[in-house]
């Protein structure tokens, strides 16, 4: 298929559902947050909100109906296997998952390009998840139809990165003007890398905190660096969690890990308490793609300033938005 193509404005609050090819999006890869600007990122969420709002007066809809999707699951996942298949059955489509790819043609040495194309032979979209970073775009060089990266490896994760964007858009109403903190694991953190690269297209400013085997790649920071983005690194959050408007938890990742030792040394490294929280604005949101292994304390989600698990509900309407948007339905 080929390269992405920037989609036509809709700039309307209320839009329109139903079987449109001329759609922004429509027969299109999700592959990187690269290929989104602004104006794109202002027509998802709004198509978003609207599926939160139909979600909310009915529960499921036909939008999608005698339409499949592959769940190809080459690691594990709970969230975004999940979150996938609930938004295409909320939209009235089928799923076929496949999350223990060993179990499949895969063990016995099919490529992944022969993987896709076999299943786009039975579905009209495949959401893929791979330990390889490039397997996304890889997939999506060979697809016909529409592949939407669910993770590769250590590379990207875009819908997770999507539906974070629009968990601060809204529970804070902007995201201009905002400090944004990312504290955990920002090396092997694939979603903080995916953010990062979204946030960059507003007015922001970001700290990274991490151990310094686990800082954010420097190519990332280069990046951002070009855009004119403020960034800051530390070790700590105590110079940093008074001005931040939003706190980006991630867990230390102990299956990026080569060396058992290295992740022993720094796998406590950071940990929110209601001590922390105490310490933060009053108006703020705490947020964290899951799972958590300690990294944020049980203690602090009654706290109103604890978007996680809300963030996770954001996610069903992006991703719904998402399958709406480029089976071109939206």
């Amino acid at each position: 298929m080929s390269a992405f193509v920037p989609p036509k404005r809709h700039t309307s609050r209320h839009l329109p559902f139903g079987d449109r090819r001329d759609a922004p999006f429509y027969g299109q890869h999700i592959v990187s947050v690269k290929q989104f600007d602004r104006d794109d990122l202002t027509y998802i969420f709004e198509v978003a909100h609207e599926m939160r709002e139909m979600v909310m007066r009915v529960g499921s809809f036909d939008l999608l109906k005698g339409k499949i999707l592959a769940n190809l699951f080459y690691e594990p996942s709970t969230r975004t296997s999940s979150s996938f298949t609930a938004a295409m059955e909320r939209l009235g489509g089928s799923v076929i998952p496949i999350n223990e790819v060993r179990y499949s043609s895969v063990s016995k040495g099919e490529s992944l390009p022969d993987t896709v194309r076999t299943l786009e032979s039975y579905v009209d979209v495949v959401v893929l998840r791979h330990p390889q970073k490039g397997a996304a775009a890889l997939a999506a060089q060979y697809a016909r139809k529409p592949v939407i990266n669910a993770g590769d490896g250590a590379g990207e994760h875009p819908t997770q990165a999507l539906l974070d964007l629009f968990t601060i858009r809204e529970e804070l109403g902007q995201v201009d003007g905002l400090t944004i903190t990312m504290l955990g694991d920002l090396k092997y953190g694939r979603t903080v890398h995916s953010l990062a690269r979204l946030l960059s297209l507003y007015d922001v400013r970001l700290n990274y905190v991490a151990p310094e085997i686990l800082r954010m790649p420097r190519e990332i920071i280069a990046e951002l660096e070009a855009k004119g983005i403020p960034q800051a690194e530390h070790t700590t959050s105590e110079a940093v969690l008074a001005e931040t408007d939003v706190l980006y938890v991630t867990r230390v990742q102990k299956e990026r890990f080569e060396d058992p030792a290295q992740y022993e040394a720094v796998k406590g490294s950071y940990v929110i308490t209601p001590e922390t929280m105490a310490q933060a604005k009053k108006r703020m949101i705490l947020m964290h793609p899951f799972p958590r292994v300690g990294e944020i304390s049980m203690d602090v989600d009654a706290d109103p300033r604890a978007a996680y698990f809300r963030q996770m509900e954001y996610g069903l309407y992006v991703r719904m938005a998402l399958l709406a948007l480029v089976l071109g339905k939206a």
